[in-house]
């Protein structure tokens, strides 16, 4: 199991295959990704990597932060994720990893935020059909309808399906594909939709019901490190 990638997301676009039809991508842009600190099973109880990426300001920073970075010896991080891995897919303190991380064809889940709707009613929350259009219906067509029951147990239930608050949730989008990589202005772009809004911060994985390519560089692709001769296997 390898580390993955945080990655900001720039917006969508399209490439062109070879052929001539268009494929609609997101592009996600991987902004000085390095490796912070190692988590290990002897000493945590279990073995990650932990990444930050982007920059932050120091005076924005905490000082426990601080003194957190300054024994990684790395600038101070806008986003910091921790990713499991295998025992020998540990990576070093003060790595920077590379968009060749991913290689192209490869298939990837890709995990973010999703855009915040604020209070929403129940036909945008849950797509709910809504009252009739006329025949009695009065200044209620978009409202839920009926949420209790009988007289028994003439109540509620819990987690019934209401108006409330929708978007801001953690979502995962599995098996999108790698369309094409740019190494030196560190962009990466996916086949189709990712969540999260424009400038948001998303995490890049190997799919995991997806078998890992055996060409793509294990543990990773670092930054100043030759990855065309790298073993795949763990």
């Amino acid at each position: 199991m390898r580390s993955g990638l945080i990655a900001q997301k720039l917006g969508m676009s399209r490439v062109f295959t070879a052929e001539g039809t268009h494929v609609p991508v997101t592009v996600l842009k991987v902004d000085n990704c390095q490796v912070v600190a190692v988590k290990t099973t002897e000493k945590d109880g279990y073995t990650a990597v932990q990444l930050g990426v982007g920059k932050a300001k120091v005076k924005n920073v905490p000082k426990p932060m601080r003194g957190h970075y300054a024994k990684a010896k790395v600038e101070p991080k806008r986003k910091l994720v921790e990713f499991r891995v295998a025992d020998d897919a540990v990576l070093e303190v003060g790595a920077e990893l590379s968009v060749e991380h991913f290689i192209v064809g490869q298939f990837v889940d890709v995990v973010g935020t999703s855009i915040g709707k604020g209070f929403a009613g129940g036909m945008k929350r849950w797509n709910f059909g809504g009252l009739r259009a006329t025949h009695g219906v009065s200044i209620s067509h978009r409202s839920l309808g009926s949420t209790g029951n009988r007289q028994d147990p003439g109540r509620t239930f819990k987690n019934k399906k209401m108006a409330g608050h929708l978007g801001t949730d953690r979502v995962t989008t599995l098996n999108l594909k790698v369309v094409a990589t740019d190494v030196a202005r560190g962009l990466l772009m996916i086949h189709g939709a990712v969540p999260g809004a424009e400038g948001g911060f998303v995490l890049v994985r190997d799919a995991v019901k997806r078998a890992r390519p055996k060409d793509v560089p294990y543990p990773a692709a670092l930054k100043g490190a030759p990855t065309s001769d790298a073993p795949a296997g763990a």
